[in-house]
């Protein structure tokens, strides 16, 4: 269903890994380890600054994957995971994009499901990676026929 989209990305967009945002972040998710926003707990810390939670990056502009149409209703999130090469450092700009990486079927009990995994990568203005997000997407086969597909 996908498969003509993979090896497809977004242009990168530039975000600002923000103070307020990670507090934010951290207080909606529950985790009010002092690493995140307390200035002296980071100062003393290995990273000399506060950092954001590892799931922050889904707050992230990944920007748009020109021609990919997802359903507005009814997709399953199959999967996520994260990788790091380093901790988001509060303050600093990052760029983030989005990468279609794979596209398959697999026949289930109500009929085909299509998976779609996209990484979502974050760079330093360097252009190394810091962290690639990958999400795992299901569409059922009801949902694929709503879309006209």
């Amino acid at each position: 269903m996908y498969k003509h989209m993979i090896g497809k990305s977004s242009n990168k967009v530039l975000n600002t890994i923000e103070r307020g945002a990670v507090k934010k972040f951290a207080e909606s998710i529950g985790d009010l380890h002092p690493i995140y926003s307390d200035r002296d707990y980071a100062k003393n810390s290995r990273y000399k600054n506060n950092i954001a939670p590892p799931t922050f990056p889904r707050v992230l502009d990944f920007g748009v994957i020109e021609g990919l149409i997802l359903p507005k209703s009814g997709l399953i999130h199959g999967e996520q995971r994260y990788h790091y090469e380093r901790p988001l450092l509060v303050g600093e700009d990052i760029y983030c994009y989005a990468k279609v990486v794979d596209s398959f079927e697999k026949a289930g009990a109500n009929g085909t499901m299509y998976f779609l995994a996209i990484d979502n990568n974050g760079e330093d203005l360097q252009g190394n990676i810091i962290f690639t997000s990958t999400i795992v997407m299901i569409i059922t086969e009801e949902v694929r026929k709503g879309m006209g597909i």
